[in-house]
């Protein structure tokens, strides 16, 4: 009987019956090529068979090898099944839950609101927030130092998160109040075009292009004034005339302190604020939970699209 086969081996014997190429199959596995081959052969020695037909042409399956690949990618599937459920395991045991953000959700008590709908059904349960700066605009999601996060959309690399939008509000312009256009009541985003720009960092990605309205500028570059990555950041920004800046309804109360004023802007999409999180973690329970208390907090609240500070 065949003993001690382990998973590695078959791992490498399946990247290189797929690539039918060693060197391919050790930049795929990260390893070296000699690396690579010694495995095979510790295989081939074990199983008592040739796997792998090699010569100057190139690689290619004997008919042990041919008989092998299913079985042990089944065995693969198998132990990635297995190790993915030890994972689910652990996650259900935790008993706290990060909830990343980079300014708080306000919005008539929607934060506490949803904090108590959920530790209501998980009394064991803690959520921990955790404040990030805005360059990173998943809110800690993508490097998994937060389990749930309070995002702006559109987020980086979207397919690799899930999310249920909370917030629907029209965007404003934020302005000094000796801004010529604070004299208005409304302002066109067309008369916004040649006005320098507060910008996020350009870490944020997708989302820093979303709040300098790219998609309303007809291809016409905005003309960015100095780069902000939080509240007191952009408060000083404004007051010291580096530009202006787009801001969702229910976050104008953060920087409308002295000297600082906010219009609507007629020709732009209104923001939406959401929870996401990783679309792996949709399945875990205390993930699960915050999005079911967040859902439920928000129908409670009324419309999406009517939802203010």
């Amino acid at each position: 009987m065949t003993r001690d086969v382990h998973a590695r081996d078959l791992r490498y014997f399946v990247a290189v019956a797929e690539e039918l190429h060693f060197t391919r199959a050790a930049e795929r596995l990260y390893v070296s090529q000699p690396a690579l081959s010694k495995q095979i052969r510790v295989l081939e020695r074990q199983l008592g068979a040739e796997l792998l037909h090699r010569d100057q042409h190139g690689v290619a399956l004997t008919a042990a090898g041919e008989a092998l690949l299913p079985h042990a990618r089944q065995v693969l599937a198998a132990w990635e099944a297995g190790a993915a459920a030890v994972e689910a395991a652990k996650a259900a045991q935790r008993s706290t839950l990060v909830v990343g953000m980079s300014t708080s959700p306000g919005r008539g008590g929607l934060l506490p609101a949803i904090r108590s709908r959920f530790t209501a059904a998980h009394p064991g349960a803690t959520p921990r927030l955790r404040q990030v700066s805005w360059e990173d605009p998943t809110a800690g999601l993508a490097d998994g130092s937060a389990d749930v996060a309070f995002v702006w959309l559109p987020l980086p690399d979207e397919e690799r998160f899930a999310w249920t939008v909370i917030a629907e509000e029209p965007r404003l312009v934020a302005l000094p109040d000796t801004h010529p256009l604070a004299a208005r009541t409304e302002v066109d985003f067309a008369d916004l075009l040649d006005e320098p720009f507060l910008a996020l960092p350009r870490s944020a990605g997708p989302l820093r292009d979303y709040w300098l309205a790219l998609d309303a500028r007809a291809g016409r570059p905005p003309r960015v004034g100095a780069e902000i990555a939080g509240v007191e950041e952009t408060y000083e920004a404004l007051v010291a005339g580096l530009g202006v800046c787009l801001v969702a309804t229910g976050n104008a109360p953060l920087i409308t302190l002295g000297g600082v004023t906010t219009r609507p802007v007629r020709g732009i999409a209104p923001s939406r604020y959401a929870l996401a999180w990783r679309r792996e973690d949709g399945e875990r329970p205390l993930v699960r939970a915050y999005a079911e208390a967040c859902r439920a907090t928000v129908a409670d609240l009324g419309p999406v699209r009517r939802i203010r500070p």
